[in-house]
């Protein structure tokens, strides 16, 4: 206890550089404890960019590829999902909601999805959050869009505006539907995730705005079941019809669609079924499970953040050895003091020690309030720009593991001036020659 005493007031009476060292150090441990954190609930979010969804369905290819196309919105798929087959597979046993999805058409480079009511009420992202409304309300009409968070604030976009879609993807489009412009009803509160660069139309509208080009309106196949009088409906502003069923209408084919079921139970069957569908080649992925598959792809980021929080500690440790090393010439008088008053080389080495152990427990103090302080004031900021949803709660035992370790390099870092503190008493009990 004695010995303790006497490195918090050695440390006191040299409080700028100790305070330096300890500030490095926390910061350091604070750097170290965020990345972290942070890395584990990326990878978490990222895994929930789209969650409380058991299936998307698509046309046949790699499931990273129908995964990247209609939550991502990266690249094109190559066909698309017959709207027999949607009606076929939405109406299976145990399926509690579907949402359809049409892609292909943009506005100044921003991905435009068709779909229908049931997306705003049952998508979710994160650990399953619900889609809100920053202003106004979903879609109505059939000319109304709703646009997501990014779309609003890059475009400077408000309630009542007029936007025209364009057909196909990309900044430069060839055809734009000046002839449909549709109305801003409503915009979405931030996400951090795709939903928040999108323009949401009603499903039919896709349609509407095809509507003169003469493909659109040739008898329907075999696959429209029976549905053509739906293709010849005249869309135009004074749609007045609330009804969900004529935001849909019945489009030849879509991109691809959300599957909800009443039970887990169901997905592998449903899936295994979806997979094996005769009429048509499709592919049904767990979005979960893809997800995790494609983050796998992306650890060289995970492994990046980790060296460089490792980095930091070492370089504030390595601080840490150099205030000691250098404080030891301007410790002559204190040490030799200590010795001329019965002090052992033994109690030199275990002063230095403790100062070395108090600065680096100090530090990770410091540090971790910093670190719960930045989590609090940074949370809501990540999870709307980012997508990151931080979870703030006790430190992990692999986080308290971290802590440990940086203690236990803080302590092996000051044992290297106690050392030469040690062997200079030796030699000379009044002085120390550095």
């Amino acid at each position: 206890m004695l010995l303790i005493k006497l490195a918090t007031k050695s440390l006191l009476n040299r409080k700028a550089s100790a305070l330096l060292t300890l500030f490095t150090i926390a910061i350091s441990v604070m750097l170290l404890m965020s990345i972290e954190r942070v890395r584990v609930d990326a990878k978490s979010s990222f895994s929930n960019t789209i969650s409380g969804t058991d299936l998307i369905v698509g046309a046949r290819t790699g499931d990273i590829q129908l995964l990247l196309s209609s939550v991502f919105r990266i690249g094109h798929a190559n066909n698309g999902v017959s709207w027999k087959s949607y009606q076929y597979i939405s109406e299976q046993r145990g399926v509690k909601w579907a949402i359809p999805m049409s892609l292909g058409d943009s506005h100044k480079g921003l991905a435009v999805l068709g779909t229908n009511k049931d997306y705003f009420e049952h998508y979710r992202f994160a650990k399953k959050q619900p889609l809100s409304f920053l202003q106004g309300h979903e879609f109505n009409h059939l000319f109304e869009v709703v646009l997501g968070a990014e779309v609003a604030n890059t475009l400077g976009y408000q309630l009542g505006d007029e936007v025209v879609i364009a057909h196909g993807m990309g900044n430069t489009s060839f055809h734009n539907h000046d002839d449909n412009p549709f109305k801003v009803v409503g915009i979405l509160k931030p996400t951090g995730t795709p939903v928040d660069k999108t323009l949401h139309i009603p499903l039919a509208a896709i349609d509407a705005i095809h509507g003169s080009h003469a493909h659109q309106h040739e008898p329907a196949q075999a696959d429209a079941n029976d549905h053509d009088h739906d293709h010849d409906h005249d869309h135009d502003h004074d749609h007045d019809q609330h009804d969900d069923v004529d935001l849909v209408g019945t489009p030849k084919q879509i991109t691809a669609f959300l599957l909800g079921f009443d039970s887990p139970l169901y997905t592998l069957q449903v899936r295994r079924n979806i997979n094996q569908y005769k009429d048509e080649a499709l592919l049904a992925i767990m979005p979960g499970v893809t997800l995790r598959e494609l983050w796998e792809m992306l650890s060289i980021v995970e492994k990046i953040l980790l060296l460089f929080s490792i980095v930091v500690v070492l370089i504030s440790l390595l601080g840490m050895l150099t205030s000691l090393l250098s404080s030891l010439n301007q410790r002559r008088r204190e040490l030799a003091i200590l010795r001329s008053v019965g002090a052992r080389p033994w109690h030199i080495f275990t002063l230095i020690s403790v100062e070395s152990l108090l600065i680096t427990g100090l530090g990770c103090i410091v540090g971790t309030a910093l670190f719960y302080t930045l989590m609090l004031l940074g949370a809501d900021y990540l999870q709307s720009h980012a997508g990151i949803s931080l979870n703030i709660a006790l430190l992990s035992s692999y986080e308290l593991m971290l802590l440990a370790a940086i203690m236990v390099a803080g302590f092996i870092v000051g044992l290297i001036p106690a050392t030469r503190a040690y062997f200079y008493s030796l030699a000379d009990g009044m002085s120390i020659k550095i």
